[in-house]
């Protein structure tokens, strides 16, 4: 069984109540980079986009953006 780390961003979108646009527009971060990163299909995220989305919505516990899962490898 192996690791992998998966982006939070449809679950921060229901607990803020807001679309991918408005979440984009707020964080300074493209709306194509949050929507790959949305639907898994981007495997790498800057610290740039960690730390403007902590900032943004007062985050600070990163595991509101990303968590650590077990995959079956």
């Amino acid at each position: 069984m192996g690791k992998k780390v998966k982006i939070n961003i449809p679950k921060l979108l229901v607990k803020l109540n807001m679309s991918l646009r408005e979440f984009s527009r707020r964080t300074d971060i493209r709306h194509s980079t949050l929507s790959e990163l949305s639907n898994g299909k981007r495997e790498r995220i800057s610290f740039r986009h960690i730390e403007s989305i902590a900032d943004t919505f007062n985050i600070t516990d990163i595991r509101e953006i990303i968590t650590l899962e077990d995959t079956e490898d």
